[in-house]
């Protein structure tokens, strides 16, 4: 009899160590605490930056070395939502053939968000809006249904610039920034008077004598038949069975 007592007071003894044991351990893995740091990273969705850090350069001071070919490679990350080539169809998102220099929210026969036609205001795509519109389509047009988390860096979407303007576009590439000069921002906020005022100052400059530098950008030919990525004003989400 007192063998099995024992014995069951032993085990008892013993499963109460372990609990204890793994009681202090997991309170030390697992904190009831604020974390210095809230949420978790994405992948595709950059963080916004912080205090301290260093403004972005302006969109014209990295078109300046943008590349048309590594642009087409940004493209096909929308590839499933647009198309590029002349008279394609609207899918997902519209047709962005000749979209650089158009108005906003203006291709025919495609029904656009409250969010993005309220965005538009009459404007029309240029370098500046249409970067901030592929680095945070939601932070240019709040409530916009474009799921697409952005491209975040400058460079890239540079590249994807210059080669939507190949596809038709208008757009003549602008002159390098003044130094010192920042980047609009991503809060969505459009500057047109600051552009077309940019604009006009080119002029002036090149009566100065300033030279006007001839970026390495280099035309392919129009891609016929291939379904392009997106940026644009594509306004509808990619199929993420939402």
């Amino acid at each position: 009899m007192d063998n099995r007592f024992n014995t069951i007071a032993g085990w008892t003894l013993g499963a109460g160590i372990v609990f204890l044991g793994a009681w202090l351990v997991t309170g030390e893995m697992f904190h009831d605490g604020r974390p210095e740091k809230m949420g978790y990273p994405i992948a595709g969705v950059e963080e916004e930056g912080g205090e301290g850090e260093e403004a972005e350069q302006p969109i014209a001071h990295f078109l300046q070395t943008a590349d048309v070919s590594r642009g087409e490679g940004q493209f096909r990350k929308c590839a499933a939502c647009h198309t590029i080539n002349q008279g394609g169809a609207n899918g997902l998102g519209p047709n962005l053939w000749g979209r650089m220099g158009a108005p906003i929210a203006g291709v025919a026969g495609y029904s656009y968000s409250d969010a993005l036609r309220g965005r538009a205001g009459g404007q029309t795509w240029n370098w500046d809006n249409m970067s901030e519109w592929i680095h945070s389509p939601r932070g240019f047009a709040p409530g916009t249904k474009m799921t697409f988390a952005g491209i975040g860096d400058p460079q890239d979407r540079a590249d994807l610039l210059v080669y939507m303007n190949a596809q038709g576009g208008s757009l003549q590439l602008p002159p390098p920034p003044a130094a010192g000069a920042q980047s609009a921002g991503g809060d969505g906020s459009d500057a047109p008077g600051e552009n077309a005022a940019r604009a006009a100052d080119a002029p002036a400059q090149g009566d100065r004598g300033t030279p006007q530098p001839t970026p390495n950008v280099q035309t392919p030919g129009r891609s016929g038949g291939e379904a392009s990525p997106t940026a644009g004003d594509g306004d509808q989400p990619r199929p993420t069975g939402q």
